[in-house]
């Protein structure tokens, strides 16, 4: 098993690539999810510790029997819930390369070939955002981590007393934006205001910084987002630049979500000013379609986050060799062990080029929209709040509901998605918005159509016919 022979290796990845085909081919008719309890799956898996090695098909087997049919299948074009993207073949071959090569991008001398592919797919990233030469990143594990490495390097930037940093983001911003400035040790965390659709208000935001003014605090990093994941807002960039100009703050943009959606040339205009960000958060495991993990942060200036992570040690030390092969990536980010992550992004973005991925995206959006229209022109659905990309927030308002209290619409609908997601046939996911519950859904998948979107309603009705009153 550890040093299998070539006709050996050439059979498990037969397996393998069946396995792959006969799940794509089915994926569309099954269920996206099942009820299914943590001691039932234990139940399926051999829990003792093996001592005796088994044969391959034998673990494949338990992967076809049993893994698949009790995940989530996040390839299925109804699954709405959260921010899932479906992966893509090529991606997951990518993955298998990066694994068998096993590189370790530390520095060029760990990985040559590797570290100039993510280079140079870091620069497309640079273009496909507007970012000027200069720019430049590094791949990380998600939109976590990318947040949590800008907001050091914005630190490091910006003060040096800790403890009366002040941060603002807006209350719909990422929970991992206030978890990265606990962690990091930021003072204050103001929360800011935003309007009917969501977004900032950067009245709120100049209020705040000039109020920590006035109190002697530092106000050190403000945090836009392009597509907020509770219901997909897009802050006014351009504003909230001025604004951090003005009091010579670090801008951050979270664009982990809705970023990407700036090759789409219907919403691109909602991104104007990003290219003028200090930072952005990206996760191409989003909506570039590619399989966990890989997010991104593009620093506008790279050399801030050599002064935040810089470190030296001899075991480290480059010897002998000329500064373009002297590069660390250690000197970027928080990471010093780092898998081969650029591969899936090259290969997606030079297999399919950015003509397919707009495409793509603008389905998505589409198929977004098209929810909305269904609902508008229904008589028993009501839209939370306007559609912005491709998220969508309803509610279900059936006739014998309709002159009911808020409060029992609300409870009708938490029983509603509970009893949607067993039933299987369509997954959405939960947001509350200005007090109210919602049914909130995705279009993160490239094989989802129109259809899928009235499908859902027709799920969503047949699900609430058999779902009890209070």
């Amino acid at each position: 098993m550890l040093d299998p022979s070539p006709g050996e290796i050439r059979n498990w990845g037969n397996g393998v690539v069946q396995l792959m085909i006969d799940y794509l081919e089915n994926v569309d008719e099954g269920r996206v999810y099942g009820p299914i309890l943590s001691s039932e799956i234990r139940k399926q898996l051999e829990p003792s510790l093996p001592t005796k090695g088994c044969d391959f098909e034998e673990l494949l087997q338990v992967f076809r029997e049993t893994i698949i049919p009790l995940s989530r299948q996040n390839a299925h074009p109804r699954m709405f819930g959260y921010v899932q993207s479906p992966g893509t073949p090529v991606a997951a071959f990518a993955d298998l390369l990066a694994s068998f090569l096993n590189a370790n991008l530390t520095a060029w001398r760990s990985a040559p070939a590797p570290v100039e592919l993510e280079r140079l797919t870091i620069n497309w990233i640079r273009q496909i955002l507007g970012f000027e030469s200069g720019a430049g990143g590094l791949f990380l594990s998600g939109g976590s981590m990318a947040n949590l490495a800008a907001l050091a390097v914005a630190m490091q930037a910006k003060g040096k007393s800790r403890d009366r940093l002040c941060l603002y983001a807006s209350r719909e911003t990422h929970f991992s934006v206030s978890k990265a400035a606990r962690l990091l040790g930021m003072g204050k965390v103001h929360q800011i205001a935003v309007d009917e659709r969501f977004r900032m208000r950067t009245g709120d935001l100049r209020a705040k910084i000039a109020a920590d003014l006035e109190r002697g605090d530092l106000p050190c990093c403000v945090v836009a987002n392009a597509g907020t994941v509770n219901t997909g807002a897009v802050d006014p960039l351009t504003e909230i630049r001025e604004i951090a100009d003005l009091f010579k703050l670090w801008l951050h943009v979270d664009g982990s979500y809705g970023a990407f959606a700036v090759l789409a040339k219907s919403v691109s205009q909602l991104f104007a000013g990003l290219e003028r960000a200090d930072s952005v958060a990206l996760d191409p495991h989003k909506w570039l379609y590619l399989p966990v993990d890989v997010g991104c942060v593009i620093y506008r200036d790279p050399q801030m986050a050599r002064t935040a992570f810089a470190h030296h040690a001899e075991y480290t030390r480059v010897i002998g060799a000329e500064a373009e092969e002297a590069f660390a990536f250690w000197d970027y980010g928080p990471e010093l062990t780092r898998r081969f992550r650029a591969l899936k992004v090259w290969m997606l973005l030079k297999g399919a080029g950015l003509e397919s991925l707009s495409h793509a995206i603008e389905g998505n959006l589409a198929c977004a929209r098209h929810l909305q229209s269904l609902v508008e022109s229904s008589d028993d659905f009501e839209m939370a709040v306007p559609v912005e990309l491709s998220i969508f927030c309803f509610r279900h308002l059936p006739a014998r509901l309709r002159n009911e209290s808020p409060g029992v619409i609300d409870a009708y609908n938490e029983r509603l998605l509970v009893a949607l997601q067993r039933d299987g046939s369509s997954y959405l996911s939960n947001t509350t918005l200005d007090g109210r519950f919602a049914l909130r859904g995705c279009v993160l998948n490239y094989r989802t159509t129109l259809r899928d979107m009235e499908i859902l309603l027709e799920d969503v009705r047949r699900v609430g016919q058999a779902t009890s009153e209070p």
